[in-house]
């Protein structure tokens, strides 16, 4: 299909975006690498009247070594995620899933930014944000302010960012040496997964799942019955407690319960626990 007529601008800065966005009006989008809001915007669910592109803003493509925690700019590619070699030292779990989204194509303009602020349920890097008690960096004409990852994804395809935000850095605590895991179980390669599990031991079990509600979303009961000292077994038991995974033409809900308890043991066991 072809998207609704729209008017186009480019900002060459970070400031000229959030100052286009105040422009703009409540119509107004960002769009980065384009994977997640043209496909929408094709099928007309999303008609922006105003698109700003940020392809451009060198400034926010970036991976740092920040002391205590990794920073990557929003708009850095999937593939220099997944090719960093400081992330693929200091936290390997988001190198190694940066690697597993979509075809070459969507890694080499898909950004890690926009697939946040997309927040899909069915993503892949929201649940390493969660697992690892990400911080994102928010920045609009108030100033600057931080999220966890927590309480960043807020409702279907909605975010904590305010209209007039930008999401301009992840901050990722650094593993060291801890275990980890990433499960993904879909029909065909390079599809969205069915179910998957991110599982990290840094100094806590984090544990989150794709695609087992309408957020991305935490595994908060598994967390809990591994820190109460439940075997990897035991704690998956717990995978879908409190949650109402989306019921599909690829999948039941009684399916994807399944499917959670069984890729959630394979992804403790997997992370040491």
């Amino acid at each position: 299909m072809i998207p609704s007529a729209f008017d186009y601008r480019r900002a060459s800065s970070l400031d000229e975006a959030i100052s286009m966005l105040a422009e703009g009006g409540e119509d107004a989008k960002l769009l980065a690498g384009g994977h997640s809001l043209l496909p929408l915007m094709k099928l007309r669910l999303a008609s922006p009247s105003v698109l700003i592109d940020i392809g451009g803003v060198r400034d926010l493509s970036y991976v740092r070594d920040a002391g205590d925690h990794i920073a990557v700019g929003a708009l850095t590619r999937h593939l220099d995620v997944h090719e960093s070699e400081v992330l693929r030292s200091e936290v390997p779990v988001l190198a190694h899933v940066a690697g597993q989204i979509g075809d070459p194509q969507v890694r080499h303009r898909g950004t890690i930014g926009g697939s946040l602020a997309h927040g899909d349920p069915a993503s892949d890097l929201p649940a390493v944000c969660l697992a690892l008690r990400a911080t994102f960096v928010l920045r609009g004409p108030g100033g600057e302010r931080q999220v966890p990852a927590a309480d960043f994804f807020t409702g279907f395809l909605e975010t904590a960012l305010a209209r007039d935000e930008v999401l301009t850095e992840i901050r990722f605590p650094k593993m060291r040496e801890a275990g980890w895991s990433f499960q993904k179980f879909g029909l065909r390669a390079q599809d969205w997964a069915i179910v998957g599990v991110v599982a990290v031991r840094n100094g806590h079990t984090g544990v989150a799942l794709v695609n087992m509600a309408d957020t991305p979303v935490l595994a908060s009961a598994v967390e809990a019955a591994v820190a109460g000292g439940a075997s990897a077994a035991e704690a998956a038991e717990h995978a879908s407690d409190g949650l109402d995974p989306p019921h599909d033409v690829r999948s039941s809900r009684e399916y994807r319960r399944h499917l959670a308890q069984v890729l959630v043991r394979r992804a403790l066991e997997e992370s040491g626990v």
